[in-house]
């Protein structure tokens, strides 16, 4: 019971999920202060997180904060909870909440474009206050992307993008599937008046 734009839609969100899940596991690994905060060990932090990204569980230490408002509480350079986790939770709550608050679609289910574009650009901001936002002391809120002498890792950066340009797509996608559906209907009744049935003998 899925169209053609449900099955993409799923697909994409699945990824993005995947993709933070990567990322938490990147963060953790060069912060490992972060996920000692809510764990024993990194492994214990990464299911804790996963229960939230992929399942929905709310993050607690983000005391019931959704989408863009969780994003700024983690971001917050007072905020002393583990980070990452709660970061990369509210990452994919934005996420999910633009894409009408749902992990699985169906035939039925829609998806504003708007809405999608628009947690692109949240992504994009979050990424951009991550990387330029100094916590107390002058460091950075979490260490991500490593750019020193010889050493250039971007991974951090690159798999954020992939995000952001699958949402990109998804909204162009759902955009240009409205857009026909308005000329379909709208030919449809314009052509109407002068349909008949041709004689067959």
């Amino acid at each position: 019971m899925q169209s053609e734009g449900n099955r993409l839609t799923q697909a994409i969100m699945q990824a993005n999920l995947a993709s933070l899940q990567l990322l938490a596991d990147k963060l953790y690994r060069r912060n490992p202060a972060e996920w000692r905060k809510s764990a024993a060990t990194r492994e214990q932090a990464l299911q804790k997180l996963a229960a939230s990204v992929q399942g929905g569980q709310p993050w607690l230490p983000l005391d019931g904060q959704r989408d863009v408002a969780a994003l700024s509480t983690a971001l917050s350079p007072g905020f002393t909870g583990d980070r990452v986790g709660a970061f990369i939770a509210a990452c994919a709550d934005t996420i999910v909440t633009a894409q009408g608050g749902k992990r699985e679609f169906y035939y039925l289910d829609g998806v504003d474009p708007q809405h999608v574009y628009n947690a692109a650009r949240n992504m994009e901001t979050a990424l951009w206050v991550l990387n330029t936002r100094q916590g107390p002391g002058g460091r950075p809120l979490l260490l991500a992307n490593e750019i020193a002498g010889d050493t250039r890792n971007l991974s951090f950066e690159r798999e954020f993008g992939k995000i952001i340009g699958r949402l990109d797509l998804l909204a162009g996608y759902m955009t240009e599937r409205y857009r026909r559906a308005g000329i379909n209907y709208v030919q449809g009744l314009v052509a109407a008046p002068f349909l008949a049935f041709l004689p067959v003998k």
